[in-house]
């Protein structure tokens, strides 16, 4: 009976880090309105940014610049000096979810270095796609703000409403 028991407590053990991992997983599939509106379009998530320009990576959600100096990691709210003349709008972003992917500097630096000097990444700022407006700093940002506020007051959901409709399906 004891090693029943014990078996059922390993087993339990083992499943239950198991599917709460799996929860998390799932509960942070989109962060559209935490990116920078200088990030590439296209990802509904991103946690970090790699820059192959000046090699120098972003943490999305602690809104920090990682990057090497004098040998040992740096994380600072602004860019490097050493890129003080970088135009974080046009280099290119390659998007990483992974944690701390900086601590494998070699690989990204070799994988991506094909991306330096491409200015042709569109990015989240020039998008006109709706779901953009949500991050901060995009132009349309405040318009969308109203118009959620408004839903809310109103009491609808975000996709109800499209067109002006009050059946919520748009133009017949």
């Amino acid at each position: 009976m004891k090693r029943v028991l014990i078996f059922c407590f390993l087993l339990m053990g083992w499943i239950i880090p198991s599917v709460s991992n799996a929860q998390i997983r799932l509960g942070i599939s989109f962060n559209i309105g935490n990116q920078p509106v200088w990030g590439p379009v296209g990802y509904d998530y991103a946690q970090y940014y790699y820059m192959p320009d000046i090699d120098v990576y972003y943490n999305v959600s602690q809104r920090q610049y990682i990057y090497l100096q004098s040998g040992r990691w740096r994380f600072s709210s602004s860019l490097p000096y050493r890129a003080r003349n970088y135009n974080i709008y046009s280099g290119h972003k390659v998007v990483i979810n992974e944690a701390r992917p900086y601590l494998r500097n070699n690989y990204y630096k070799q994988h991506y270095a094909n991306y330096k000097g491409d200015r042709s990444q569109p990015i989240i700022r020039d998008s006109r796609e709706r779901k953009y407006f949500e991050s901060r700093g995009h132009p349309e940002h405040k318009q969308w703000q109203r118009e959620e506020q408004k839903r809310d007051k109103d009491g609808r959901s975000g996709n109800d409403n499209r067109k002006g409709n009050k059946n919520g399906k748009g133009k017949d």
